[in-house]
C-alpha cells in the first residue's frame, strides 16, 4: 500500500507506482517517475528527470537527479535511470547526465553505501557493490559484480571491469580490467580475485584460463599489440577471452601489476591511442 507522509512535498506531475513509500520531508520534483514498491527514508530528495524501476530502497539524505557539477552544465541535461532492487543508503548523491540524450545509468541490484557519489554520465552494471565514500568522476563505466572498497576514487572517463576488487582508498587513474584485485595502498594489481569468481561459481578451468591470461598479460614482458595478439589466440572464448576484449578497448591504458620483473616490456597504457 502507498504510504506517503504528510510532510513530503511532492509534484502533481510526478509518477508514482504502487506501493511507494515516502518518509518525513521528502521532496519529488516534476518530471519524476517511481517505480512500484519503492522505499525513500526521511529526508530523500528526489530531482526532475529521475526514472527509478522497482523495488528500490533509498536511505535518508540521498539526492538522486542532481545536476551535474560542470562548467558547461546545460539547463536541460540527460537523465538519471536506476534500475530495480538496488539498495541506495544514506547520503547518496547521483547526478543526471551533461547532454540531453546522454543519461547517467544504475543497473539492478546494486549497493551504494552511505555517502558514496556517482557523477553525470557515469554507468554502473548489475549487482556492484560501492562502499562507503567512493568518488566517480564524469563518465566512469563499472561493469557487473565489481566491488570498490571505502574511500575508492576514480578519474574520469576510467573503467572498472567485471569482478574486480578494488582496496579501500585506492586512486584510480587507468582502467582496472575484470577479475583482478587492486591493492588500496598502491593503487596497483595484486592478483585475481580468486574469493569473488569462486563465490560466482567459476569453475577450476576457468580459474585456470584466468591465471594464464593473467600472466601473459602483466608477467610476460610482451610488448603491447603482443600481448593483445597472445591473449586473443589463445583465450578465443570463455571469461580469459573478456580480459583481451577489455583490454583491446582501453583508450587511458590498464593499471599495471605492483610487481613487474625488472625485464619486462609491457606497455598497458597505448601512446598512440592517446594521443
Amino acid at each position: 500500500m502507498t504510504q506517503i507522509h504528510p510532510t513530503c512535498v511532492i509534484s502533481p506531475r510526478a509518477q508514482l507506482g504502487r506501493g511507494v513509500t515516502a518518509g518525513a520531508y521528502c521532496v519529488i520534483e516534476d518530471d519524476v517517475v517511481i517505480g512500484d514498491d519503492c522505499h525513500l527514508d526521511p529526508h530523500v530528495v528526489v530531482l526532475s528527470g529521475t526514472r527509478l524501476g522497482i523495488g528500490n530502497f533509498i536511505g535518508g539524505g540521498s539526492i538522486l537527479g542532481g545536476r551535474p557539477q560542470h562548467k558547461q552544465a546545460l539547463d536541460a541535461p540527460g537523465l538519471l535511470r536506476v534500475g530495480d532492487h538496488n539498495t541506495i543508503r544514506e547520503h547518496v548523491t547521483i547526478h543526471r547526465g551533461l547532454k540531453p540524450g546522454a543519461d547517467t545509468h544504475l543497473g539492478s541490484g546494486n549497493l551504494l553505501m552511505v555517502n558514496a557519489h556517482v557523477a553525470h554520465d557515469c554507468h554502473i552494471g548489475d549487482n556492484t557493490i560501492l562502499a562507503n565514500n567512493v568518488m566517480l568522476a564524469g563518465h566512469v563505466h563499472v561493469d557487473n559484480n565489481a566491488y570498490l572498497s571505502g574511500a575508492v576514487g576514480v578519474h574520469q572517463f576510467c573503467r572498472v571491469g567485471s569482478f574486480a576488487m578494488v582496496g579501500g582508498q585506492a586512486h584510480i587513474v587507468k582502467d582496472v580490467p575484470p577479475f583482478v584485485t587492486v591493492d588500496g595502498l598502491s593503487s596497483l594489481i595484486v592478483g585475481l580475485n580468486r574469493v569473488g569468481l569462486r563465490r560466482a561459481g567459476a569453475t577450476r578451468e576457468e580459474l585456470d584460463q584466468l591465471k594464464q591470461a593473467y600472466r601473459i598479460a602483466f608477467r610476460s614482458g610482451l610488448r603491447w599489440e603482443e600481448c593483445l595478439k597472445a591473449l586473443q589466440q589463445q583465450f578465443p572464448t570463455g571469461r580469459a577471452a573478456e580480459l583481451h576484449q577489455f583490454m583491446a578497448q582501453t583508450t587511458r591504458g590498464c593499471i599495471q601489476e605492483r610487481s613487474v620483473p625488472r625485464q619486462a616490456t609491457i606497455r598497458l597504457h597505448d601512446a598512440a591511442r592517446a594521443a
